[in-house]
């Protein structure tokens, strides 16, 4: 792009920032954190400590989602009265100075954009993350560990609070199954583009030969279930076991038969959470990834059902979606949108914005091809 393009780049993007701001009305996210500011400072707040913790939870994000988007406006003010004062000035400096904020601002602006395609009954919910090992033995238990870790990565660099339910040690390494909660709004709608099988192909650590494996593992992200929800479970469809729990933890967690497991009996959905120290505190999340599973599980059949198909939806991990090769080469490619990038350690750091980015684009051009 040359320097003539300039003027022109930037009137686009004002006009892409506006639909955004209109799209996601920015003035009533202003309103609904005045709400929220109030009900934080109540004295009375946390005598509910779930409450205030979903006060405090929603007042992050949307003070967030505010200050995200006046830093693009004002970056956007200030790259368009830059470029007047270079051009007036004949100050080839700014103007190359300017070309590489306009290359930024667009970037995060397509970012910001995506939000706006998040629109789907449940999107702007939390979301509930189950990741379990698949084929591949030990490399896949490894793998499935690899992948929480990425999840989990990918929420600290943005900030978003997670809660870990239950963590699966398999023998030799790795989990053969974790399950954890992305405490944000739209954390659903923007992971369920992870939902599906992983493919993992290296050198694998654990073969004294140094032969290739190729292992999976599967993703399946669930909507938190809200109160206006109507998810039902009869004390008598659920089969309750205690255990003690295993793996790494204190003490209390280790020596005391805290760990739950929920059988759901007419579906044979089964979650289990041994992370707290308290049975009590075990059995209330594990009913929360179970109400989840349920809804997701609804949310499935309606949707075959609109759709005129009828699909398995019980342990259902969807289609493969994506490979990580470290070997004989490096790459890790999304299989639906084509999408790749030639750095795994990066993805498995948590980069993985545009691979999620991609996925929402892909959802939402198959959804209006449809």
């Amino acid at each position: 792009m040359s320097a003539a393009d300039f003027p022109e780049q930037l009137k686009a993007l004002d006009a892409t920032l506006r639909n955004i701001e209109n799209v996601l009305d920015v003035d009533k996210l202003r309103r609904d954190k005045a709400v929220l500011e109030e009900e934080a400072s109540a004295p009375d707040l946390w005598d509910d400590q779930a409450r205030a913790q979903e006060v405090n939870s929603k007042l992050a994000y949307i003070s967030g989602e505010i200050s995200r988007m006046e830093k693009l406006r004002g970056r956007l003010d200030d790259a368009t009265l830059l470029l007047e004062m270079a051009q007036a000035e004949s100050d080839e400096g700014s103007v190359a100075e300017v070309g590489e904020e306009l290359t930024g601002l667009t970037k995060a602006i397509e970012e910001m954009e995506v939000r706006t395609l998040l629109s789907g009954e449940y999107d702007s919910r939390e979301a509930v993350v189950a990741i379990r090992a698949g084929a591949g033995g030990v490399d896949a238990a490894d793998f499935a560990e690899m992948l929480m870790r990425m999840y989990l990565r990918w929420a600290e660099r943005h900030g978003y609070p997670t809660e870990v339910y239950e963590t699966s040690y398999a023998e030799e390494a790795g989990l053969k199954s974790a399950t954890f909660a992305v405490k944000v709004p739209y954390a659903y709608g923007t992971l369920s583009v992870e939902s599906g099988t992983h493919r993992l192909v290296r050198i694998s650590p654990f073969d004294n030969q140094g032969r290739r494996q190729t292992s999976f593992a599967g993703v399946e992200v669930m909507p938190v279930v809200a109160q206006t929800d109507h998810i039902d479970i009869p004390e008598n469809e659920v089969r309750i076991d205690v255990y003690r729990s295993s793996g790494p933890g204190g003490q209390s967690v280790n020596t005391t038969d805290s760990a739950v497991r929920l059988t759901h009996i007419p579906t044979g959905i089964v979650v289990t959470c041994q992370n707290e120290k308290s049975q009590l505190q075990n059995k209330a999340s594990a009913m929360r990834v179970l109400q989840a599973r349920l809804l997701e599980r609804k949310r499935q059949e309606e949707e075959a059902k609109m759709a005129g198909l009828k699909q398995d939806t019980t342990g259902s991990w969807g289609d493969q979606m994506r490979s990580y090769v470290l070997h004989p080469y490096q790459m890790v490619k999304d299989l639906r949108t084509e999408y790749e990038v030639g750095n795994p350690s990066a993805v498995f750091d948590g980069a993985l914005d545009d691979f999620i980015e991609a996925g929402i684009r892909w959802r939402k051009q198959s959804q209006m091809a449809e």
